[in-house]
């Protein structure tokens, strides 16, 4: 009885070091290329990465039932406004929600930034999502430069001097 409980005990620990590994390098990381994608926005239009190269991106997770995500929205609409258009881009991946409860935040908060539905998941889970909120920039070249988890103050002369740098690259 002994000798099958240390046999599962060490079977177990095996399984889980090797998943445990592999998940690791399976994270996307700053210096990545960022997995392409095609999303629709709540207007209906369509949205792929690949087709915003040339432009830095920023690429925000979120969900309307998580307060950390609706904190940080008033400052993403504030650094929006402060970047030049034709050269940013940041689009608010609606992750695992309903889009008709994002567009209630979005008239209510005043944003207008794209709102992509990303109901099923698919986009979050190529970017190996601990959580939300969860933010990419990428560079003009498509390579993600920062990689940020939890809520912050976008508007920050930090934050914006960061993606002020990318942008003038």
């Amino acid at each position: 009885m002994i000798k099958r409980a240390i046999n599962l005990i060490l079977v177990c620990g095996v399984c889980l070091f090797i998943f445990g590994c592999g998940m690791e390098s399976a994270a996307v990381k700053k210096g990545d290329p960022a997995p392409d994608f095609t999303l629709v926005d709540l207007q209906g239009k369509s949205w792929t990465l690949s087709q915003l190269k040339g432009q830095v991106v920023f690429i925000n997770f979120w969900a309307t039932w998580c307060p950390p995500c609706l904190d940080e929205l008033p400052s993403m609409q504030n650094l929006l406004a402060k970047l030049p258009k034709d050269r940013f881009k940041m689009l608010a991946v609606l992750n695992k929600d309903k889009p008709g409860m994002a567009d209630f935040v979005a008239k209510q908060k005043g944003l207008t930034m794209p709102i992509l539905d990303d109901g099923q998941n698919k986009v979050g889970s190529a970017y190996f999502l601990t959580g939300l909120p969860e933010t990419f920039i990428v560079d003009k070249q498509g390579i993600i430069r920062e990689k940020v988890i939890g809520g912050i103050k976008w508007d920050n002369p930090g934050a914006v001097q960061m993606i002020m740098g990318l942008i003038n690259e």
